[in-house]
């Protein structure tokens, strides 16, 4: 549901509810905060704010859609896994996840601005209107992955290409 808000002669589109699929989304776990942060740094940390918001929609469309699980680092966390539980390297939905390097953050103002993305867009005050147009999936746009073509293309924001 949507409301539209005139602001300075500049009509803005709000979003007034934050359900999906039947699913009423609320984000309070300071958990689910610092996963979104750490994908948005690593999934995104080179793209505008629109790319890094776009990166923080999909996961948020995830965990509204019933195909998906239920919390944020879930969703990050998704992938195939080894006996003892660790993933797969190269198995998991988010690359820099299982990739096998460190994930360590090393460009601490991009940090600061990932976590505070994610901390406005997970607090309820968001009030966003998703740019995605209610993307699950993503992809760099100097790849072309097999289950792309299946999928309808919803945006292109910056270097991501996004699908429902």
């Amino acid at each position: 549901m949507y409301s539209i808000c005139l602001v300075l002669g500049v009509i803005i589109l709000i979003a007034t509810s934050r359900e999906t699929d039947g699913k009423v989304l609320s984000y309070t776990n300071q958990d689910d905060i610092v996963c979104l942060a750490k994908n948005i740094y690593w999934e995104a940390r080179n793209e505008s704010t629109a790319g890094k918001l776009a990166v923080a929609w999909t996961v948020l469309n995830r965990v509204g859609d019933n195909k998906f699980p239920n919390s944020i680092c879930e969703v990050i966390e998704q992938g195939v896994l080894h006996g003892n539980g660790t993933p797969k390297r190269d198995m998991c939905q988010f690359s820099w996840y299982c990739d096998g390097r460190a994930d360590t953050v090393t460009n601490l103002p991009v940090w600061r601005d990932s976590y505070r993305l994610a901390n406005y867009v997970t607090s309820g005050r968001d009030r966003l209107v998703d740019i995605t147009d209610g993307s699950l999936w993503y992809h760099a746009n100097y790849v072309l992955p097999g289950w792309a073509k299946h999928k309808r293309k919803t945006a292109t924001i910056d270097t991501h290409i996004f699908y429902r």
